[in-house]
């Protein structure tokens, strides 16, 4: 792989970002989430430990809302039909958010409750 070739793979992936920003209303939730908890994180003094947990699942978060939205992209590409298997894989990924975001909740209260009562 060139230099070149590899800086543009940044180019790409921040075009994949910067479209998912504008074109994605989840993503832009939790984007305004992370922003909510960030500066919440910051009053209330998280340690070094708690803020990498917090980066992780926000990264986490984000990105896996991003393969969701990836994923339903192709399965629209593929066929326009309603098809079984389309709803399905549509299905599961959107559940796959949906248990990482729970997740995310649940370690935010186990982080944040303790701190503050």
């Amino acid at each position: 792989m060139t230099a070149r070739r590899f800086f543009r793979s940044f180019l790409f992936a921040s075009q994949g970002i910067g479209t998912a920003l504008k074109r994605e209303q989840n993503i832009r939730f939790h984007l305004a989430a992370a922003i909510i908890v960030v500066i919440a994180g910051w009053f209330t003094v998280l340690s070094y430990t708690e803020w990498l947990v917090v980066i992780l699942l926000i990264a986490g978060m984000i990105a896996l809302e991003m393969v969701n939205s990836a994923i339903e992209r192709v399965v629209d590409l593929v066929t326009a039909e309603l098809h079984p298997l389309a709803k399905q894989a549509k299905d599961m990924a959107a559940g796959a958010v949906l248990v990482f975001a729970a997740a995310s909740a649940i370690i935010g209260i186990i982080i944040f409750l303790p701190k503050w009562f």
